[in-house]
């Protein structure tokens, strides 16, 4: 089998089950020996920030010298950069193998009656593949939820993370805050702690709070009080601990710094189970966190922003940190969304930051087409056109763009194609 192949045979499998539950999982994990009893994790679910929070933690743990596995969805460009370890990708001849051992395992599942779905079947190649690689902590971000969600057939793991809230997959997670939280606090575990994002809404918190204290996990708001803005540019953003250690934070807006908060909270309660993180390490780990498509800076004469803000709450955040820190002038965008996405709402966010939106189909069948999308632009009175294609897009609005910058956002599907196409802007 080869390495397309692999992906090709994951992406077939069915992408949501048909009952809720974690039945299936353990009865794969069991056939696969239960490779994750042998690691250690810090578990992280939530809306938005999931990614950024996770990326912090991760760096900040290599650089203290642990051996750290980071799981993480969806992809940009490779399906492999989902498990890495030590900032790597795993090898494709290493995801191959681990591939064909799952679907084996998974075709046995089927035929006993637990029909496996994709996110599961990757789920089981990163434990296997951290256990094998002996991984001395593993961050492990929630695909959807976290109650029902593949990652949670682990035990309790060190820390557990609850970022920003809002509703999301509502057909599946229920449709009010209170739905959604019950969903996501369905990782807490008795013996964990859990570190919460310092803003969630109050009727989430109140699930949140009731959840750890049924499973006995103790629960702990991220403080904002412990960092102090000091400055930003396109270059990041700088903060002081409340111990005046400074902090370099390559990531911009005032919800990276509500994530960092939460990474460093996190990074406390590590601490104090005994784990060895250095200030020296945690200064290195912010430094040099990566997170590409959030906010993420390909050009600076003219700016070029990427980004795969996708719903409401992630788009807001974007408006708020482009206005603030990148440019005072509407900029020409480039937008591809998923039509099963809040779609009105998360464009009526950007309201104020485009002159003109080039709307294209991202690569998936959950795209919405450039024309309905160009539509809502519409409504907004902001002049939209559709595009044939994400490098059409790209080409016309670095064109237009010149004088005003460039703004690509709207899913990470589109980042995943835009991203190559912008990369000679860095060199």
């Amino acid at each position: 089998m080869t390495y397309e192949e692999a992906t090709a045979r994951l992406d077939a499998t069915p992408s949501f089950p048909g009952k809720p539950g974690l039945e299936r999982m353990r009865e794969l994990m069991n056939r696969l020996g239960n490779p994750q009893e042998s690691l250690r994790f810090v578990h992280v679910a939530g809306t938005n920030g999931k990614g950024s929070t996770c990326a912090l933690l991760a760096s900040v743990l290599r650089q203290a010298g642990y051996r750290t596995g980071l799981y993480t969805s969806p992809h940009l460009t490779d399906f492999a950069e989902r498990i890495t370890v030590d900032g790597e990708p795993i090898p494709h001849g290493n995801f191959v193998s681990l591939a064909e051992r799952v679907l084996t395992e998974a075709e046995a599942c089927r035929a006993a009656g637990f029909p496996l779905t994709e996110f599961e079947l990757i789920t089981a190649m990163a434990f296997l593949w951290f256990a094998e690689r002996g991984c001395g902590i593993v961050v492990l971000e929630t695909g959807l939820g976290g109650r029902f969600d593949a990652t949670n057939v682990i035990a309790a793991p060190d820390v557990t993370v609850i970022t920003s809230l809002s509703l999301e997959h509502t057909a599946v997670l229920g449709d009010t805050i209170e739905q959604i939280a019950f969903a996501k606090a369905g990782i807490l575990k008795r013996g964990s702690v859990c570190v919460c994002y310092p803003d969630l809404p109050r009727a989430a918190y109140n699930v949140i709070r009731t959840s750890a204290e049924v499973e006995g996990c103790r629960l702990v708001t991220a403080p904002l009080k412990d960092l102090t803005f000091v400055d930003a540019s396109l270059k990041g953003t700088r903060l002081l601990t409340e111990t005046s250690l400074p902090l370099t934070l390559p990531l911009l807006g005032d919800h990276q710094i509500r994530n960092a908060a939460v990474a460093l909270a996190c990074v406390k309660e590590l601490r104090a189970l005994g784990w060895e993180i250095s200030d020296e390490a945690l200064q290195k780990g912010f430094a040099a966190v990566t997170f590409p498509a959030r906010m993420e800076v390909m050009a600076e004469h003219p700016v070029v922003i990427l980004d795969g803000a996708h719903n409401p709450e992630g788009t807001g955040a974007l408006a708020k940190a482009i206005k603030k820190y990148v440019s005072k002038k509407r900029m020409i965008g480039v937008c591809g969304m998923m039509a099963d996405k809040n779609v009105r709402e998360a464009v009526r966010k950007l309201d104020g930051v485009m002159e003109k939106v080039y709307t294209v189909a991202p690569n998936s069948p959950r795209a919405m087409s450039a024309s309905d999308l160009a539509a809502v632009w519409e409504r907004l009175r902001i002049p939209a056109q559709p595009a044939a294609s994400v490098e059409e897009a790209l080409h016309l609005a670095l064109r237009e763009g010149a004088e005003r910058g460039v703004l690509v956002c709207g899913s990470l599907y589109l980042a995943g194609e835009a991203r190559p196409l912008l990369q000679h802007l860095k060199q």
